[in-house]
């Protein structure tokens, strides 16, 4: 079995390392083609879980926007794949890259695995334009690899068959347990709360909060902080000047507000773990947050990622200053609500779903992640690899 396995942003790589290093382990091969639609968060990722790519398309340019970054990676993505002649093309998620990666399959005629499969909000501008990725990456998908029955309910909803559905769990929580193991050196930028004090780490670049959405919830963190001085915010602010500007603007000058550059995965996670709080935007911090036991607020107003919800880990607070204020102050202020949320159950996985996706492909027996019961073994998708 040979697998084409493309990333090209940061949470893309996370999630696929761990398919990619049980691919190698049981002696499959595997190429890896890393389109860089962000450069240097994509290669950092890399670095740290030891992949180099056989591909590196170099795609990223200053200010890119979707139609060029969209017509650029097909092209260059096309004689890629001619070229390997994969059994399978792998992808992740619900970027322009794993989009257009699977349409250059599709009309390759490979059959497309895609992770993380069926993650749905119902509203084609929230996530922008990550809802409308993810539908096209599931249409042309051959085997949908869900990490929840929320996600597989969702695609039996749009009519794909059972056949091409399997519930494995989410492959961030294999990434996060083996990111945990490494030795993380101190963080420079990341101040250690004085005794008394409680972090709080923060996380927003999402499209659509763009413009005024940016600046309620900048004006939120700082209430949060006026109203805790026990509180001390970290906020790894996005390179993308819609996001900085506004942060800049109505934090800067808050002594207990730290805006720095974005953090490396393996600190991002070990400052997740010491957080009190986390508030964020992020898919994958909502997924991570409850792995870690640190309640998170969702500063959107929609999620497709509503398990941790049902479960009690993750609460949506929406993009205006009175929600997020309101919520963060009643977990700063009330430690009965803060410990339900985190001693809440994590819905998302156990650290076995990159195990479940290679056996599935390779044609083996497998058990469906359903937290708390065992369903029956699982047959081969069909793709070529299960023929």
């Amino acid at each position: 079995m040979k697998l084409l396995v493309i990333a090209g942003t940061r949470p893309e790589a996370i999630k696929l390392a761990p398919v990619i290093s049980v691919t190698r382990r049981r002696g499959c091969e595997v190429v890896v083609c890393a389109t860089a639609q962000h450069r240097e968060m994509l290669d950092q990722v890399l670095r740290l879980f030891d992949i180099v790519p056989e591909h590196d398309l170099d795609l990223m340019r200053p200010n890119q926007s979707l139609p060029d970054l969209t017509a650029r990676a097909l092209t260059a993505l096309a004689p890629v794949i001619d070229a390997v002649g994969p059994d399978w093309v792998v992808v992740q998620g619900d970027t322009t890259t794993a989009m257009v990666a699977a349409l250059a399959a599709f009309y390759a005629r490979v059959p497309v695995a895609h992770v993380e499969a069926g993650l749905r909000t119902g509203d084609l501008a929230r996530p922008f334009p990550e809802e409308l990725n993810r539908r096209v990456v599931d249409v042309v998908s051959a085997a949908h690899f869900v990490p929840t029955p929320t996600s597989r309910d969702n695609l039996r909803a749009e009519g794909l068959s059972d056949a091409t559905l399997y519930v494995v769990g989410n492959t961030v929580v294999d990434a996060l347990l083996a990111a945990r193991t490494l030795e993380c050196p101190p963080v420079p930028a990341v101040p250690e709360p004085a005794a008394g004090e409680r972090l709080v780490l923060v996380t927003a670049h999402r499209r659509e909060s763009f413009g005024e959405g940016m600046r309620q919830i900048a004006r939120a963190l700082r209430r949060i902080v006026r109203a805790h001085p026990d509180v001390r915010l970290v906020y790894p602010v996005h390179p993308n000047p819609n996001v900085g500007a506004p942060m800049r603007e109505l934090l800067g000058a808050e002594p207990r507000v730290h805006l720095i550059p974005p953090l490396d995965y393996l600190p991002f996670i070990h400052v997740m773990a010491r957080a009190h709080l986390i508030i964020s935007d992020s898919g994958g911090v909502q997924e991570e947050a409850p792995s870690l036991g640190v309640p998170a607020l969702v500063v959107r107003e929609t999620t497709e990622r509503p398990e941790a919800i049902a479960a009690g880990c993750v609460r949506l607070c929406g993009v205006t200053e009175e929600g997020i204020f309101a919520a963060a102050d009643e977990l700063l202020s009330d430690p009965a609500a803060h410990a339900r949320m985190a001693r809440a159950i994590n819905p998302y996985g156990d650290g076995h779903a990159a195990e479940r996706i290679v056996s599935i492909l390779r044609g083996e027996p497998w058990t469906p992640f359903v937290a708390g019961s065992t369903p029956p073994t699982g047959t081969a998708p069909p793709g070529r690899a299960g023929r």
